[in-house]
């Protein structure tokens, strides 16, 4: 059951006198909302919510919802009773719940946004999972649900990553994984971000975005935004050519499950993206090019399918022999009827696949027994027969009812005993919409019931000058006071004794923690640092903490507050001065003192001052 309220949680009671109530139902509404000023920092610029895009605030939308609630109501009411019948129709009655289950998840695990024009941007949350913002191989998953109910948003999504990638932050011939950890978009926070290509996934997401756009052209049966990307699209699609069909030792949206070299099923997503750009090709009247690329991946199937071939099913990885794995990337070659895979293909491998699934599900694959619930209704989804739809969906909806785990809709559990394994409350859940984009024409209905969105999307804004005034590791290992103990009260006072702290050069932590610059070794719970520095007055100062923290962290200087971070960073990121501690600063000797909190994983800390001057 779920677990009782904490006894210090804040808590929220509401009461009504309906007065006297008789054979005539009395009804009344309360209204909940959540009110944000601004959402995210996009590159710098801090974004409204888009519900505030023409200057509402929290006031004028409650006031609309009052008026408009009976109107709002019937509309719910009618959109539920058309789509819950069309899902049913589409895979039964335990499919349409299951939909109706990851809805409102899917939604809500996103972030909408107006950009400097008013136009929406839409922005994944990595909900438990490493809190990234922008994911591509998150909005992949996600994507089905919102390229049949509003394929505006899906472009609202995808264009934040095509101005990232098309712009010179970005150094590499292959699709970023993200856009930095939200709710800050500035730049990419996963593997080795912008410095490195270690811990990349360079196929997945080449593909992913290439398949997503193709997906678009084809809810708006129009090209416009991948001309829009042209250049861009071609280059991720020359990526594949060059690195898609074997692919080399590297991660893939399922990166719990580690590095895999020769993965087949990346394989397909590869040559798959492949034969989208063709097909994008085509529709942008590139003939040629849609010729060449399309036949290029009708001919990366033929050796795919002799490379992976284990008897009666294929494998999971092309050198390894009695190993499988869900093939779930063979569904949009039937949803955007690409024609580049023999259907004998998708038929073998769903006998195996109904042959081999536990009481909970059908596993990811061989290594283990936990799943993805979002892969299984794509791979249900592969063959287009109902029957094989429901039994390997069916069991997905035993395992929510029968699961013991009280938590939000989870998309990875154990197949054989209905636990959670892990995620939770995420966006990726919307794939399982996914059969209801194998009718194209109930795919077209809904697709054109959603609001278009006209006007052009603000470019990307142009990132900061930014000044170093005092200094971290990545420049200079400088010497701090540091204490693991618990201080007496005072600790970030300029005149608190340190005379019996230890000296280390920065920074602080453990070697490993992803872009950390470890000078001195740190790795219990908690550390106190201190650190002197001479200091001269800025012109029109924008002072920021130039910060690397794993994990909590507060910053004092001169014993005021100036910064308080939660979670952690995988890079030195930028936070805002407190305006009290700017005005603290003198010239001369200053100090600047943290405190750093580790509960698990890896663990760091260091921090400079830095001038921030904005170009627009």
């Amino acid at each position: 059951m779920p677990r009782a309220v904490n006894d210090g949680a804040p808590v929220l009671a509401l009461m009504w006198d309906l007065k006297n109530v008789s054979r005539n139902a009395v009804s009344c509404q309360a209204i909940l909302a959540y009110d944000d000023l601004f959402s995210v920092r996009y590159f710098g610029r801090p974004l409204r919510p888009y519900w505030r895009r023409n200057g509402a605030d929290i006031h004028d939308v409650l006031a609309q919802t009052v008026n408009d609630y009976s109107k709002i109501k019937r509309r719910c009411e009618a959109f539920d009773q058309e789509l819950m019948a069309d899902l049913t129709e589409a895979g039964g009655r335990k499919y349409a719940l299951i939909c109706a289950l990851a809805y409102r998840q899917c939604i809500a695990a996103n972030k909408i946004v107006a950009d400097d024009n008013g136009m929406p941007l839409m922005f994944s949350k990595e909900n438990f999972s490493n809190g990234c913002m922008g994911t591509a191989d998150v909005f992949y998953p996600m994507a089905p649900q919102f390229l049949l109910l509003n394929p505006a948003l899906m472009k609202a999504t995808v264009v934040p990553m095509l101005d990232y990638a098309a712009s010179d932050r970005w150094p590499f011939p292959f699709s970023p994984h993200d856009l930095g950890t939200y709710p800050h978009a500035g730049k990419q926070a996963y593997g080795g971000g912008e410095r490195s290509e270690e811990n990349q996934m360079p196929v997945e997401e080449c593909g992913n975005m290439l398949i997503l756009m193709a997906a678009i052209a084809k809810a708006e049966n129009t090209a416009d935004l991948s001309g829009r990307y042209w250049p861009l699209l071609t280059t991720w699609a020359e990526y594949l050519k060059a690195k898609g069909l074997d692919p080399e030792n590297q991660l893939c949206t399922d990166d719990f499950a580690g590095h895999l070299a020769h993965n087949v099923n990346l394989s397909v997503k590869a040559i798959l993206g492949m034969a989208c750009y063709g097909r994008l090709a085509a529709m942008l009247g590139h003939d040629d090019v849609a010729e060449q690329y399309h036949t290029m991946a009708v001919n990366y199937a033929g050796q795919w399918q002799e490379m992976a071939d284990d008897g009666d099913h294929y494998r999971l990885a092309f050198d390894k022999p009695g190993t499988w794995s869900q093939k779930y990337n063979l569904v949009w070659d039937r949803l955007l009827d690409l024609k580049v895979f023999p259907e004998a293909i998708v038929q073998k491998e769903m006998a195996w696949y109904r042959k081999v699934q536990k009481t909970y599900g059908l596993p990811l694959d061989n290594r283990s027994n936990y799943t993805k619930l979002d892969w299984i209704f794509w791979t249900a989804a592969t063959t287009g027969n109902d029957d094989d739809f429901a039994a390997l969906t069916n069991p997905v909806f035993t395992f929510l009812n029968e699961t013991t785990d009280r938590v939000p809709m989870t998309d990875w559990y154990w197949t054989h005993n209905a636990r959670m394994r892990g995620f939770q409350a995420r966006p990726v859940v919307g794939g399982v919409f996914i059969r209801m984009l194998g009718d194209s024409k109930t795919w077209s209905r809904w697709a054109k019931k959603a609001d278009p969105v006209t006007g052009k999307w603000a470019p990307i804004p142009k990132p900061p000058v930014i000044k170093t005034l005092i200094e971290t590791a990545r420049t200079k290992a400088f010497d701090w006071v540091y204490t693991t103990t618990q201080p007496s009260d005072g600790w970030m006072k300029p005149d608190y004794d340190t005379s019996g702290w230890l000296h280390g050069p920065a920074g602080f932590g453990t070697k490993g923690t992803p872009g950390a610059i470890v000078g001195t070794t740190w790795n219990s719970s908690d550390i106190w640092l201190r650190r002197s520095f001479d200091w001269s007055p800025q012109d029109n100062p924008q002072l920021h903490l130039l910060i690397h923290h794993d994990e909590d962290a507060e910053v004092y200087i001169n014993g005021v507050p100036a910064c308080r971070t939660s979670g952690y960073s995988t890079d030195y990121e930028l936070a805002p001065m407190i305006p009290a501690a700017a005005a603290a600063l003198r010239t001369g000797q200053n100090i600047i003192a943290i405190h750093c909190h580790q509960t698990g994983g890896g663990q760091y800390i260091d921090a400079g001052i830095a001038n921030v001057i904005d170009r627009q």
